[in-house]
């Protein structure tokens, strides 16, 4: 179930299964060129990259994006029928993928307000779903969530930290629990441990998921 996943870099993560997908390419050390399907949580320069984009798109590959970034994906070169545009709380199938859109957002901070219309996704991908969080802090919406696998985000300041993390994975209970968030522009791998110890014993906890 986690064999086909790597956490590349903050909240970068790629899918290897019968389509290769990427979620927020982000500081991607390759030229990969292989995606068949790009997953972007919102307008944030390290969820949003278009440095990064190029690393990893290729000819046919189609993206799915909030509505507010259709400006800048047709300036990074997307043709309009490879660009999908999503809003919270819906549900969609891309290239034969099924997934559904979770509001991502802060209560309390400014930082991703709820108006933005920002969102996680849960992807169901050869009979296993993976959530993955966006930014945000626990709500009531993603407190509802079932999945096999959850890409929570640890670092705290823009999103929960690593407490608020493990007590939504307690809630919500998946197979794999996997922090993101962490590591580079705002965290430490110390959050990813701290994490763990705090993730209830019978939920597998990977702090690092490499191909």
């Amino acid at each position: 179930m986690v064999k086909n996943i790597e956490v590349l870099c903050h909240s970068s993560i790629r899918i290897k299964s019968k389509k290769i997908i990427y979620i927020d390419p982000f500081n991607i050390k390759q030229n990969y060129n292989d995606a068949d399907i790009i997953f972007i949580t919102h307008d944030h320069y390290d969820h949003y990259s278009e440095e990064d984009i190029k690393k990893v798109k290729k000819e046919d590959t189609v993206i799915v994006a909030p509505e507010d970034l259709l400006t800048k994906i047709l300036k990074a070169g997307f043709e309009k029928n490879n660009i999908y545009l999503v809003e919270p709380s819906k549900e969609y199938i891309v290239k034969e993928i099924r997934f559904q859109t979770i509001p991502a957002y802060n209560l309390e901070k400014q930082f991703h307000p709820r108006k933005n219309n920002w969102v996680g996704y849960v992807l169901e991908i050869e009979g296993f779903k993976y959530y993955i969080a966006g930014d945000t802090d626990i709500t009531p919406e993603n407190l509802k969530i079932k999945c096999d696998i959850a890409f929570v985000p640890v670092g705290g300041t823009y999103t929960m930290n690593f407490k608020e993390a493990a007590h939504l994975i307690n809630a919500i209970k998946p197979r794999v629990a996997i922090p993101i968030h962490y590591g580079s522009i705002v965290g430490t791998k110390q959050d990813a441990i701290e994490f763990s110890k705090l993730v209830n014993s019978k939920i597998e906890c990977r702090l690092e998921i490499l191909d």
